[in-house]
Parts: C-alpha cells; sequence; structure tokens
C-alpha cells in the first residue's frame, strides 16, 4: 500500500508539472481522458442546464402512459461522434428536431465552464449538424503547427487558431488580403510566416517595402522583384499591369470555345490553361501602404495617384490572370485620399492584430464582421502576433502565428531560392544579389569605451 500511494503521488505531482510546464503533454498524457469522461458523464445533465434539451415526442408520451410506464424526460441533442485531437476534443452533434444551431452557439461559453475545458466553439456542418471543437489548453499562448498539413498550391498554412484548427491562407479562394496592426501588433512577423510558407511553392513574390527595404530586402533571394521607394513602386506596378493584361490575352487565344470542347475546359483564368502554358502566379506583398498613399507635393500627389489607380486595376482584374495582393497596414482609412475605400473593398481577407483605437478595427471588419471589431480591440500588448481573421462571410476567429525570426526566414528563402521565377515583365525590379558592402568603422567620438 505505501508504494501504491507513493506511485500515485508521483503520478499527480508529474501530471501537475506537465500541465503548469507542458499543457500539451499533459493533455495527451492525462486530460484527454479526463476531458472525454467528463464530457460523456455530465453530457445529459449540461445540455439540460444549458436549455439545450427539447421535450419527448407526443407518440412516446402515449406510448408512454398506454405501457403505464413513467414518462421520459427532455431529450438532449445526440451524440454523432467524439474524436480526439492533439489540442482538444471534437463532439459533433445530431440536433433534436425544433432546435436550431444558434442556440448551440449561444451556449458555447456556458459548455466550457460546464465541461471545464478551455474554449468551446460551434459550428454548423451541415442542416442538423453541429461540430463542437473543444480546447483543452490555451493553444495561442505558445503555438506549435502540426508537423503535417494539408497543403495544396497557393493555400498555405500561417497560423493557429484558438480552436486548435489551423488556419490557412487559400489564394484561391480568397485573392486579396488586407492585415493590419499597431507597431509591435506581430505583423512583421505574420508576414515573414506567409513569405516562408510560400517559399516552396510556385509561385512568384513581389514585394513594395518603402522603409529602405528592412523587412522584405533579407528576404530578397526568393523574390521575383522588389521596390524600396515610391518612385520604384510606382513603375513595377506599371509592369504587373501590362504583365496583367499579357496573361490575359494568352487566355484568350488558349479558350478554345468550340462545340467538341467540354465546358470546364473553357480556359477562362490561369488555372483553367494546361500546365506547360500556365503563367506562374504571383503574389505581392506591400509591406506598409500609407507611404505609397501619402504626398507632399504635386509631382507625389500624381506619383500617388497612379499608385493606387494601379493597385485597384490589380484588385479588381488581378485575380483571373493569377495576380494576388497581400497589403499590410496600420491604419487604412479615407484618410489616406481617393481610391483607398475602394481598394479595401476589394481585399476579401482581413487580418486585424491589436490596433490602437476602435476605428481602426472598424476599417477591417466594419463592413463585412461587425462582432469582430470588439474582439480586435480587446487583445492585450503582451500577445504580439494574436489577431482576428475574417472574410466577407461575416465569420471570424482568433489566431496566432508562429513566431518566425527574420533569421529563419531568410533561410527558408535561401533554401528555395532556386524556385524563384525569372519574369521577362519584371526583370528590371530583380534585386540584385551581390555581396554586402563593408560596414563603415565607427567615428572615434561614437565609439565605445573600453572596458
Amino acid at each position: 500500500m505505501t508504494w501504491l500511494t507513493v506511485a500515485l503521488v508521483l503520478v499527480a505531482a508529474a501530471a501537475g508539472l506537465l500541465r503548469w510546464r507542458r499543457p500539451a503533454w499533459y493533455w495527451m498524457t492525462f486530460g484527454v481522458t479526463l476531458a472525454a469522461l467528463r464530457v460523456l458523464v455530465r453530457y445529459g445533465s449540461v445540455m439540460d442546464a444549458c436549455g439545450l434539451t427539447v421535450p419527448a415526442p407526443r407518440w412516446r408520451l402515449t406510448l408512454a402512459r398506454m405501457t403505464n410506464r413513467p414518462v421520459p424526460g427532455p431529450r438532449a441533442p445526440r451524440i454523432l461522434r467524439l474524436r480526439v485531437t492533439r489540442t482538444g476534443l471534437v463532439l459533433r452533434l445530431k440536433l433534436r428536431p425544433g432546435q436550431d444551431a444558434f442556440d448551440v452557439a449561444a451556449s458555447c461559453d456556458r459548455l466550457r465552464h460546464s465541461f471545464a475545458l478551455y474554449g468551446v466553439t460551434s459550428r454548423e456542418v451541415r442542416s442538423g449538424v453541429v461540430e463542437l471543437r473543444m480546447t483543452g489548453y490555451d493553444v495561442l499562448k505558445r503555438v506549435q503547427m502540426p508537423a503535417r498539413v494539408d497543403t495544396r498550391p497557393m493555400r498555405v498554412p500561417v497560423a493557429l487558431r484558438e480552436d486548435g484548427a489551423v488556419h490557412f491562407r487559400d489564394y484561391r479562394t480568397v485573392p486579396h488580403g488586407l492585415t493590419l496592426g499597431a507597431t509591435e501588433s506581430g505583423k512583421s512577423v505574420y508576414q515573414r510566416t506567409l513569405v516562408a510558407a510560400l517559399a516552396s511553392q510556385r509561385v512568384a513574390l513581389v514585394g513594395i517595402d518603402c522603409k529602405q527595404g528592412v523587412e522584405l530586402f533579407p528576404l530578397a533571394r526568393r523574390f521575383s522583384a522588389l521596390a524600396d521607394n515610391p518612385d520604384t513602386a510606382a513603375e513595377l506596378l506599371d509592369a504587373l499591369v501590362s504583365h496583367m493584361q499579357d496573361v490575359y490575352q494568352l487566355i484568350r487565344a488558349e479558350q478554345r470555345i468550340t462545340a467538341d470542347v467540354p465546358d470546364a475546359d473553357i480556359a477562362a483564368d490561369i488555372w483553367s490553361l494546361p500546365e506547360d502554358l500556365r503563367p506562374v502566379p504571383i503574389v505581392v506583398m506591400v509591406d506598409e501602404v500609407a507611404e505609397l498613399a501619402l504626398f507632399a507635393t504635386k509631382e507625389d500627389e500624381k506619383r500617388r495617384d497612379r499608385i493606387i489607380t494601379a493597385l485597384v486595376r490589380l484588385a479588381q482584374l488581378g485575380r483571373a490572370a493569377g495576380i494576388y495582393l497581400e497589403i499590410c497596414a496600420q491604419r487604412f482609412g479615407s484618410e489616406l485620399g481617393k481610391g483607398i475605400t475602394m481598394l479595401r473593398a476589394q481585399l476579401t481577407g482581413r487580418t486585424a492584430h491589436r490596433v490602437n483605437d476602435e476605428s481602426s478595427a472598424n476599417m477591417a471588419f466594419g463592413d463585412i464582421a461587425p462582432d469582430a471589431v470588439l474582439a480586435a480591440i480587446q487583445i492585450p500588448t503582451d500577445t504580439p502576433g494574436v489577431a482576428v481573421t475574417g472574410d466577407s462571410s461575416g465569420g471570424w476567429a482568433l489566431v496566432r502565428a508562429p513566431h518566425t525570426s527574420l533569421r529563419q526566414a531568410v533561410n527558408v528563402c535561401n533554401r528555395h531560392a532556386d524556385l524563384t521565377p525569372d519574369l521577362p515583365a519584371l526583370a528590371p525590379f530583380r534585386p540584385a544579389l551581390g555581396t554586402l558592402a563593408p560596414v563603415p568603422a565607427p567615428a572615434i567620438e561614437s565609439a565605445p569605451a573600453a572596458a
């Protein structure tokens, strides 16, 4: 008995230590069993307390009276499947007649407390079937992406959702995106993670970084074109518009609209073309769009109108030509001048990191997901990288990208430098990859004193 007591104490101490230092390990060793038992044992009473039950049908009440049996109680949604994941549980429920998926979504917070889990979210799988994703610990505190993810062409994993699922950036579904965030909110890390994820794909990366290239130029070996000032950016965007028009001419020449060609084979974008004729898709990354929209002189205003017009044209027409925009900004409102709201309306994917005011959050979600505005302004300052993501469907989720240092992103880009396509239209903007010039020695007055 003494040895059994010592063993139990050691197991309890190990479980407590794992829960404190390694929540993911604790979940896979102890937490998943305890949580599954809690859910299955408490399920009926919890659903009844949350108002997620319906009275028994009349035929059962009639049958109970005829056979002189006890009256059947209220019925909870039927459990179709309970699946264990590395971050929590997935509970699929079949709703009873008269129940609605909104009732389950409104009860998620009460279910979280009742089942003693970290978080509960719900989504409607199909009519009458709801899926509850339960997380056993804070998956956004220390982001650990799965070892294997379902990557496809132009679909890359960039973050982890609060329910433990992987958040993908799918350019073929959501062609253009907007990323907002204040200084030190994690916007640059999100951008690095996206570049590192795209580096291994057959895609051309084009960057516009008007901060003299400090963010994107270290990754230059994987970029087909880079601009570090507004003047070069204007010329680069004009070249992209010209390239887009050439791609449309190619699509027109290869449409093959004849009576014997099936409808699915008629080309309307680059993905309908044969693989040997398909142009390389292009992802255009703008690091800070405000630097392109601000002006001080008449000449700057002409350049600004030229840049914004080109961006709007790419946003409206670029998808079929395989040109996708990824625009970053601290603010993206009408104070940046004419054409900005037109451009913002074309950016379907929205990601907002911590912002300094409510109006900045409204710029991202006010027109597509008003409920996400409150979540965006509640992101604490001590959690850089946490962001709210949404699209035009009105749904939104809390995500966090894994911390990708600049050195890690540089290593990934250098490793896949051989995949960088050489586009003739963008050849004048190909970054020079020569050796760096030596840094001059500091002046005597600024040199640190010897210890």
